[in-house]
């Protein structure tokens, strides 16, 4: 008998949820009373809704040295996401592109795909920058100068700028997290450790410059590669993450989220759109 009123009592909730406010009547078995439930008498977090997450940039994004060609850092967000008491599904649109620059990127946000995606967005992660730095090492190997790259970043800083502005446009409300560069030859090449000072500059201008939209977030993760005494490099290029980067990536990403309560107020703007 108590199962069969936990079965009806359930059913009540489930049927009020979806009423649109109205009060649902059902006769308990055994008993003259009825029980009226509406939907904002029950708390969000008991019909989580699934998140939506796009993801936009260079290889790092499209998953370049994931073993299983699963999206990089992607299945590892999913999975600690996932893991949250109040979400069901994390689903993530990946718009990585191998060798993608800044140049590059700006030109495939005109895209009506792109654009729709991120208007639909709960969260925008964006790996993007890399390969400004490659291009003028490739283009300068023989005579690099640190002049060099500082004139690049001008450039760098101007279309950085205009991504996270057009970002924003497409989207008033919802996060927006960069992820940081880091020097994938300071444990190999010495020849290149003035690599670290360039990415530090580099990284320390997309901070300054994420840091002038509001609900926008610069990751670090050069300390991740540059400290660790694992191998977190791709064997066939010693330049992108193997899966254990990609996952230590997804770890500080998750943990940067955590503490911008992406989840608390992801969930929060939800229960704003049901109530509207």
């Amino acid at each position: 008998m108590k199962l069969k009123i936990t079965y009806l009592f359930l059913c009540a909730i489930v049927v009020s949820a979806c009423s649109h406010d109205r009060p649902v009547y059902v006769e308990s078995v055994g008993q003259n009373k009825s029980i009226s439930l509406a939907k904002k008498d029950i708390p969000v977090s008991f019909f989580p809704d699934p998140i939506r997450i796009v993801s936009i940039g260079d290889s790092l994004t499209q998953g370049v040295g994931d073993s299983t060609e699963a999206g990089g850092y992607l299945p590892y967000l999913r999975n600690r996401l996932e893991k949250e008491p109040q979400i069901t599904t994390a689903n993530f649109i990946n718009h990585g592109i191998r060798g993608n620059r800044t140049d590059q990127l700006l030109k495939r946000l005109d895209s009506e795909k792109l654009r729709q995606d991120i208007i639909r967005a709960d969260c925008v992660i964006i790996t993007i920058g890399g390969n400004d730095i490659m291009k003028v090492v490739r283009e300068n190997f023989s005579n690099l100068t640190m002049g060099q790259f500082e004139q690049a970043k001008t450039g760098y800083e101007e279309r950085l700028e205009k991504i996270m502005s057009r970002v924003r446009s497409y989207n008033s409300s919802t996060q927006i997290y960069l992820v940081g560069l880091y020097n994938p030859f300071s444990k190999w090449l010495t020849a290149f450790k003035e690599l670290d000072l360039i990415m530090d500059e580099w990284n320390e201008s997309s901070r300054e410059i994420v840091s002038r939209y509001g609900d926008a977030y610069f990751i670090e993760i050069g300390d991740i590669f540059k400290q660790s005494k694992e191998d977190l490099l791709f064997t066939e290029d010693y330049f992108h993450p193997n899966d254990r980067g990609y996952e230590l990536i997804a770890a500080r990403i998750y943990k940067n989220m955590e503490e911008n309560k992406f989840t608390e107020d992801t969930l929060e703007a939800s229960a704003k759109g049901d109530e509207e």
